[in-house]
This record gives structure tokens, sequence and C-alpha cells, in this order.
């Protein structure tokens, strides 16, 4: 076995979990699970079967990642973060054929206690403040906070906030990494040299 698994965790047949992850205490990864390299997966957690998870990727304790939640690499889930996949769930109707998909993308982080409603994708290397809930796309790099989640600003893949307003236009430099960041129209690219 390429990755550890704590004594306390069950990992059932047929999961594939990448090369040097962590599945720490009292864990359940089902059997349709696809995870990659580098993963750590936290006390607590579970991971469905219709999941999949990219490489290098944080779930602190706590965290379930239900059917249809996609994270792609460098994903951090913070301790206790909520996902859903049923939009309207009533105990006494089966809706299992109604699961929406969410996508977390490339290096987003979901803070602590955030929820994030089904449906929704969540662009690369944005940030989800501590218990925001989200209930509609986040765009890349977006800063976001909340009840219901709003952006207030943009975030470097560095992890620091950006100098920059939520729309419009506007250039800034990352303060740690030296790279430029680019506002046009109210969207946020990294300027390649």
């Amino acid at each position: 076995m390429s990755y550890s698994v704590h004594e306390t965790a069950i990992v059932d047949e047929g999961a594939q979990i990448g090369e040097g992850s962590r599945v720490w205490h009292f864990v359940h990864v089902c059997g349709g699970a696809h995870i990659g390299k580098n993963v750590s997966m936290g006390q607590n957690v579970f991971i469905g079967n219709k999941v999949t998870i990219g490489d290098n990727c944080k779930i602190q304790n706590n965290v379930s990642v239900y059917d249809n939640v996609h994270l792609e690499e460098g994903v951090f889930c913070g301790p206790s973060m909520v996902f859903t996949n049923v939009y309207n769930p009533r105990s006494l109707i089966e809706r299992k054929d109604e699961y929406r998909d969410t996508l977390v993308k490339k290096g987003a982080t979901l803070g602590a206690n955030c929820t994030i409603v089904c449906g929704a994708t969540i662009g690369r290397f944005a940030f989800v403040g501590a218990g925001a809930v989200i209930n509609k796309d986040v765009p890349d790099y977006a800063l976001v906070v909340g009840v219901p989640g709003k952006q207030i600003g943009w975030m470097s893949e560095f992890g620091e906030q950006l100098d920059l307003p939520v729309s419009g236009n506007g250039e800034t430099r990352c303060k740690h990494t030296d790279v430029i960041y680019r506002l046009v129209n109210g969207s946020l690219e990294k300027v390649e040299r």
C-alpha cells in the first residue's frame, strides 16, 4: 500500500487512493471514490462513492464529501465545512436522482464551517471565508464572505488579499511572490511573464 491508513479508518474495497495520501482517525472512504496523491483526510472525514479528489488536497476534520462533489488539485477544505448534494431535501422523499454536481477548482480554499450549496462551482484559487454560505458560482480568485456569500475582494494564488476593487479594472502585484494580477471588467487574471 502506497498510502497510510489509521487502524480506526474504513476504506471500502474498490476505493482508489493515490501514493502518499493519509487517511486519519475514524475516516470512511467509500468504494467508488477516486482520491489523488498526497491527499490528507483528517479525523472523522467521510468520502462518498461518486467523488473525485485531486492531488495535494487537504480535507480537515469533520468534513463529509458527498456524492457528486469534485475537488481539483490543491483544494483546502477547512474544519467542519459542509457540502450538500440535494438542493431541496426531504426525509420522506427520495431524491438521489436529483443530485447536483459541485465543482471546486484548483487551489481554492473553503474556510472552516462554510457551507457550499450543491450545484455551485468554486473558481480557481478562490477563497471562501469561515462560516460563509455559498449558493451560487464563485469566480476565480474571488474572496467571498458572509451569509449569503458576497464577494468583497480578490486573493492571490499565495493566499493574500490583493489591493483591487471588486469590480472595474486595475492591476496589482502580490507582495509575497511579485506576481502581477490584472482586473479587466470585473474578472481577475494572473499575468504570465
